[in-house]
């Protein structure tokens, strides 16, 4: 009933910057927080950052200070800008919704792939 799709992955330089748009679409009323997960070959998938309907937000420390996370006004559109992009942020970012009406669940994307490289 919702769906989530990523875009704005790409290649880019160690030092350069990104913005990675998900877009929700179908019964997004359902839907209250949303964020970003990452996930790399070999390593556990983490927390990027989230967003909440109030506009508030929270980040991992890794990328504390170098991204952030926004949302359009009707809440239906959420970017990840990043900055100061690192080998180490090379991963397959997903963007995620909690729903909130009805029976709690995640959506998730499919994905969308970052490499860091020079």
């Amino acid at each position: 009933q919702v769906q989530l799709e990523e875009s704005g992955g790409g290649f880019v330089e160690p030092g350069g910057s990104l913005r990675l748009s998900c877009t929700a679409s179908g019964y997004v009323a359902s839907i209250g927080p949303m964020g970003w997960h990452r996930q790399a070959p070999g390593k556990q998938r983490e927390l990027v950052a989230t967003i909440l309907n109030s506009g508030d937000t929270n980040y991992a420390d890794s990328v504390k200070g170098r991204f952030t996370i926004s949302g359009s006004n009707d809440k239906n559109t959420v970017y990840l800008q990043m900055s100061d992009l690192e080998p180490e942020d090379t991963a397959a970012y997903y963007c995620t919704a909690q729903k909130i009406w009805g029976t709690p669940r995640d959506y998730w994307g499919q994905g969308t792939q970052v490499t860091v490289s020079l």
